[in-house]
C-alpha cells in the first residue's frame, strides 16, 4: 500500500471520532427538546419532570490563587545614618552617642581615630546609589560633604533579613570615586517665547501669585485644575528671565484657538530678604477665550486635571 494512503488511513480515526461525538451531542439535544415539548403537551407535572431530568453540562472554574509579591527592601536610607555616626565617632571615645550608634548598626566594624581638628567638620551625608549584590546583600554608595566643600564617597555593605525590616552593616566603609557626570539629552524646549508677550505675562503673573501671595492663584488656572500656593509665601518678588517652549504656538503674537496646549520652561528670579534665587518651572498652558491658562505645573501640588 502506498505510504501516502497509509498516512491518510492512520489519520482518519481522529476526525471520524470527532464527527461521531458531534452527532451524539446533536442527537442528545434533539431528544431533550422532544422531551420538553412532549411534557408540555402532557401537562405541568410532566414538564417539571422533563426539565429536571434534562442533561446539564457544568464547566468547573479553575480557582485563581493570589500571587504574593515581595519587594526587596532597599537600605539606601540606613547606610547614610551609619556613615554619619561613624565619621563623627572616635575610637578614643567609644561611649559617645555617635560611637554607640555606629557600633549598634555595625557591631563588627572598628571606629575611626581622627587626629584632633585635622579633618574638616562633617556637614551632610546622603545616599547616591544602591545596588543589590545578592539575596539580602546590598552595596550603598554614600556621599559625605564637609564644611570646607570637600566631598568623599563611601560604599557601605548592608545585609537585610528576609522580611526587609532589619538591617546590619556587615563591613567597614570603603572610599570610592564619585559617580561620573551623565550625558544629558537635548532639551525639548527649543522655541523662544517673546518677553512681555501674552504667554510670558501669564506665566509671570501666575508664578507671582504662586510664590509671593500677590493675588489669587485660581484666576490663572484652567477649568478643573486646583492648585494651592506656597504657604507661607517664600519670596517677595518674582521676575521672569526667559521662557522656552516645546511647541511653536507658544511664540505666536496672538493667543491661538481655544484648546491649544503648549509646554514651557520658565526661568525666573525670586527675591527675598536673604538674596536672589534662580528658579525654573515646567508649566503646561492651554488657550481659552483669548488668554493663556495654567493646565499643569511640574513643580507643586496639582489636582483634578493637572499633574505634579
Amino acid at each position: 500500500m502506498p505510504p501516502g494512503k497509509q498516512a491518510s488511513q492512520s489519520e482518519a480515526p481522529a476526525p471520524m471520532a470527532a464527527g461521531v461525538a458531534l452527532q451524539q451531542m446533536r442527537r442528545l439535544v434533539r431528544l431533550s427538546r422532544l422531551a420538553v415539548w412532549t411534557a408540555i403537551g402532557a401537562g405541568p407535572i410532566a414538564l417539571g419532570v422533563a426539565v429536571t431530568s434534562s442533561p446539564t453540562i457544568v464547566e468547573a472554574a479553575t480557582p485563581t490563587k493570589p500571587t504574593a509579591v515581595r519587594t526587596a527592601a532597599d537600605p539606601a536610607g540606613y547606610a547614610p545614618l551609619f556613615v554619619s555616626a561613624w565619621l563623627r565617632s572616635s575610637a578614643d571615645d567609644a561611649m559617645s552617642a555617635q560611637a554607640r550608634l555606629a557600633q549598634s548598626m555595625a557591631p563588627t566594624v572598628d571606629l575611626p581615630d581622627p587626629a584632633g581638628n585635622a579633618q574638616s567638620r562633617l556637614q551632610s551625608v546622603a545616599a547616591v546609589r544602591s545596588a543589590q549584590r545578592g539575596a539580602g546583600e546590598w552595596a550603598v554608595t554614600v556621599a559625605a560633604q564637609y564644611a570646607d566643600g570637600r566631598v568623599r564617597y563611601f560604599v557601605v555593605p548592608v545585609a537585610t533579613d528576609a522580611s526587609g525590616n532589619s538591617f546590619t552593616v556587615t563591613g567597614a566603609p570603603g572610599v570610592v570615586a564619585g559617580p561620573a557626570r551623565a550625558e544629558v539629552a537635548k532639551s525639548p524646549y527649543g522655541v523662544a517665547v517673546p518677553h512681555g508677550g501674552d504667554l510670558s505675562s501669564a506665566v509671570g503673573e501666575f508664578l507671582g501669585a504662586y510664590l509671593t501671595g500677590a493675588g489669587e492663584v485660581d484666576r490663572y488656572l484652567a477649568p478643573g485644575v486646583t492648585l494651592s500656593p506656597v504657604s507661607p509665601a517664600p519670596y517677595t518678588a518674582v521676575t521672569v528671565q526667559q521662557v522656552l517652549a516645546v511647541e511653536r504656538a507658544a511664540a505666536a503674537e496672538q493667543v491661538p484657538a481655544d484648546g491649544t496646549t503648549v509646554r514651557v520652561c520658565a526661568q525666573v528670579e525670586a527675591r527675598d530678604d536673604a538674596g536672589r534665587w534662580p528658579l525654573a518651572y515646567e508649566i503646561e498652558l492651554k488657550a481659552r477665550s483669548g488668554r493663556w491658562e495654567v493646565a499643569a505645573l511640574e513643580s507643586g501640588t496639582v489636582r483634578n486635571g493637572g499633574r505634579s
